[in-house]
């Protein structure tokens, strides 16, 4: 006897539910290791198809299965998954630049995503306090530092690409997680010890002048001499830990090289502004007046707001200044007449700002507290 076409495809369908029900009961209610049987299987961000995903497995991984729930499996982040903490609640540990200490308590810690940006990385993983430590990737974006899932951090699978494993969780401790291209590590040889360990003691001492640099007034601030040394050790691939620590702190070191650069061009313009003033006569006094009102501003550029640095009691609301490309060039708040403003109206417009420039420690970029705000589109 033969089915109609509709009664086959409800069959087909009893079958699939069937036996995503059957896979979903043979993993164990607790902790466990299963196996990927499909491939490009999204690892998202929470238990269900609306949460964004976080990275992809393929047919052989294997996985740490914490529970499972609605055709959902919790799982410890696999290798290259990483998460999102607000840059304001971390401070940097110079001794090992990859660590960072938390400085707040409850704060966030957010699955993170090749595909959404921090600040809508909304699937909020674990909640961390003050002294917690992180490991930083050597990565920032938008206020945002880029983390390793810390312990307590997980991501969620569809159950019905896993299955349990051959092996018992003892039996494969490293392999739990290693996915297809994950290279296997050899013990370093007695040369390699070596070398790490004098690379690390160069490394710290360079890490000192660094301090010292940022001790001095922006405008007398140099690095290099101490950046050539660095890329020195974070290019030697004997170097361990001295090379990575070397690399994390490279990119530091551009960063408040970047500060000094805004520092030293607002003294360029005042004294091309003084050059002015003495060179030019009578007859452009107009001329001379527009460039002076140019020259009266601490920082131009676009206006906005960010999510990041909310006002703590009695403070202003903080703003950022944007190039002509988009970057980040300082953090803004008002002070004086400026504050009690409405520059919501000045957002996402080209604003000069009259002000006093300061270096902003948890960034490395500068800090300008204005009293006057300028349209300039």
């Amino acid at each position: 006897m033969s089915l109609p076409g509709a009664a086959w495809a409800q069959q087909d369908a009893n079958l699939a539910v069937t036996t995503e029900v059957a896979r979903a009961a043979a993993l164990p209610d607790g902790p466990s290791v299963a196996e990927v049987i499909g491939n490009d299987v999204h690892v998202r961000s929470g238990p269900g198809t609306n949460f964004y995903h976080c990275g992809k497995l393929y047919r052989g991984d294997r996985v740490q299965v914490l529970k499972s729930q609605q055709g959902w499996s919790c799982i410890v982040p696999p290798p290259g998954c990483f998460s999102w903490v607000a840059m304001q609640y971390v401070s940097i540990n110079m001794e090992n630049p990859t660590e960072g200490i938390v400085t707040g308590d409850n704060v966030g810690v957010y699955a993170g995503s090749d595909y959404v940006e921090p600040i809508h990385s909304t699937s909020k993983q674990i909640v961390l306090n003050r002294g917690q430590n992180v490991k930083l990737l050597s990565e920032e974006k938008d206020d945002y530092y880029k983390i390793a899932p810390p312990e307590g951090a997980y991501l969620w699978v569809s159950t019905q690409f896993l299955q349990p494993a051959s092996s018992p969780l003892g039996a494969t401790p490293m392999d739990i997680v290693t996915g297809p291209n994950t290279p296997v590590e050899t013990p370093p040889t007695p040369q390699e010890i070596r070398t790490e360990s004098d690379l690390l003691d160069t490394y710290y001492a360079l890490t000192k002048l660094v301090k010292e640099e940022r001790d001095k007034p922006m405008a007398q601030q140099k690095y290099t001499e101490i950046k050539e040394k660095l890329k020195v050790i974070a290019e030697n691939k004997e170097g361990g830990r001295a090379a990575r620590y070397a690399d994390f702190t490279l990119k530091q070191v551009e960063r408040f090289e970047l500060a000094c650069t805004v520092a030293r061009e607002v003294e360029l313009q005042s004294k091309e502004r003084e050059k002015l003033n003495e060179k030019i006569g009578e007859a452009r006094q107009v001329r001379l007046a527009q460039i002076e009102d140019l020259g009266r501003f601490a920082v131009i550029g676009k206006l906005e707001s960010t999510s990041i640095y909310a006002p703590a009691a009695g403070q202003a609301r903080r703003y950022r200044v944007l190039d002509d490309s988009g970057k980040t060039v300082c953090y803004v708040s008002p002070t004086g007449a400026a504050a009690g403003l409405d520059l919501e109206n000045f957002v996402g417009h080209k604003v000069g700002l009259v002000g006093e420039i300061q270096p902003h420690q948890p960034t490395g970029r500068a800090f300008v507290e204005f009293s006057e705000i300028v349209p300039l589109d």
